[in-house]
This record gives structure tokens, sequence and C-alpha cells, in this order.
């Protein structure tokens, strides 16, 4: 029973011992990682002065292997030391998932439930179940291109979010089709018959908002797709990526 009483003591002391080893590990390692961040912040600043503000930088699944989180959602990566720094996808080989483009599409989300519906212009055709919403500017060329492939698609409802960012004409087309009678019908008058909208006035501080929201996501270009699920697309994209989007489910 002794030896019994002593071999307990004996586990409960190396439980106890081996618990706290535990404990100081976990407690260590986020002062560890803190001090691997700093180290590559330090690093990166000073060897490269330019480099945009570091929003972020985390561990990634591939050992030693850094994500650098620039502004405006871009993405680099480099070593435990920030000696190099690496721009491209990070692609795991097993699942053959492009896991640069996963973060990236995470990053740009926005909710389309955060959308202000109400300061674009609707357009519905047939039964107009799929939706999207789209930021265009009236002089973008790629946007002149994106909606003739978009008249294509059926059973879809478009929220159309006049951008104007290209200059002071882009302004002016955008205040004649928004105060037009068929605001619909100006947008594709010009986007896909060239017919200049006719002048009229109304109150567009809608524009000022647009422009607002978009500077606030971060959006830089037209056209730029939302789709339901909350992901972003930038750029004039093809027929069949279009159905894809919209096949999205939120």
């Amino acid at each position: 029973m002794m030896i019994f009483s002593s071999f307990q003591r004996g586990t409960a002391l190396a439980q106890r011992v081996c618990f706290g080893a535990l404990l100081l590990a976990l407690t260590a390692m986020p002062n560890l990682v803190m001090a691997q961040e700093a180290t590559i912040r330090k690093t990166l600043k000073e060897r490269i002065p330019d480099l945009p503000k570091i929003e972020a930088i985390s561990k990634t699944p591939m050992n030693g292997v850094y994500e650098v989180l620039l502004e405006d959602n871009e993405i680099y990566y480099t070593d435990a030391n920030g000696h190099y720094l690496l721009q491209g996808s990070l692609i795991d080989t097993r699942t053959k998932r492009n896991l640069t483009e996963e973060r990236s599409d995470k990053l740009n989300a926005i909710a389309f439930s955060s959308l202000p519906l109400k300061d674009a212009i609707t357009i519905v055709r047939g039964n107009g179940q799929r939706k999207l919403a789209v930021f265009e500017d009236p002089n973008c060329g790629y946007c002149k291109r994106f909606e003739r492939d978009l008249q294509k698609v059926d059973n879809i409802t478009v929220y159309l979010f006049l951008y104007p960012i290209l200059g002071a004409d882009s302004l002016d087309k955008s205040r004649h089709i928004w105060c037009a009678k068929d605001p619909a019908k100006a947008w594709q008058d010009l986007m896909t018959r060239d017919t200049t909208p006719a002048p009229a006035s109304c109150d567009t501080s809608v524009l000022s908002r647009n422009v607002e929201f978009g500077r606030k996501h971060k959006i830089t270009g037209t056209p730029t797709l939302l789709a339901q699920d909350g992901r972003r697309v930038p750029g004039a994209i093809p027929l069949a990526q279009i159905e894809q989007l919209v096949a999205a489910k939120p």
C-alpha cells in the first residue's frame, strides 16, 4: 500500500510538472509570435522604406512562410526574418486550392445586405431571381464590353451603382442618366448603343454617396462586380464567368 501511495504521489507530481510546462509554453507562444512579427516589420520597413503600410502579418500553412498584408489588401509573403519578399499564389498541392485567391476573396468580400440598394438603378430581366451588383463608370470602355455580355444573362436583377471616377464628363453623364425618365434605358442606350443621355436635372447626391461607399470599401476600378455570396470580382469578365457568379448562393 505504501508503495502504491508513493507511486500515486509521484504520478500526481509528474502531471503537475507537465501541466505547468505546457501552461508556460502556451503563455510564451503569443510573445514569440509578436516578437516574430515585430522582426519582420522592422526588417521590411528598414530595407523597403517605400513599402505601403503593413496591416497584418500572419503565419501560413507553409512552414517558415508568413503572409504580409499591405494596405488595399495586397498580399505578399516573406520568411521568418523578412529577408525575402514574394508576390504570387500560394497553392495547396494536396487539395489544389489557391490559398492566396481564397484569402483575397475573403478580404475583399462585401456583404450583399450592406449595399445601399436605394442608390442603385435596378434592372430586371426575366424572373429576376438571380442578383448581381455592379459599380460602373459611363466612360469606362471595359464596362461597355461587360454590358454587352451582361445583356445575354436572363432571369437576373442587376443593381447598377453609377460610379463616376474617370473625370468630370463621367460625372455629367451619370447625372443625366440618374435624372432620366427611365434611368435603366438611358444607361443601356449609352453603354450598348453609344447614345448619349439627354441633359436632365434632379437631386444627384446619390453619386457622391456611391463614390464614398466605393472608397470606403476600396473599389478602385470599373467595372467591379459583387455577387450575392459577398465575392468581389474586378474587371470585365466573360459571359461564362458572369453566369457562374450569379449562380452563387448568398
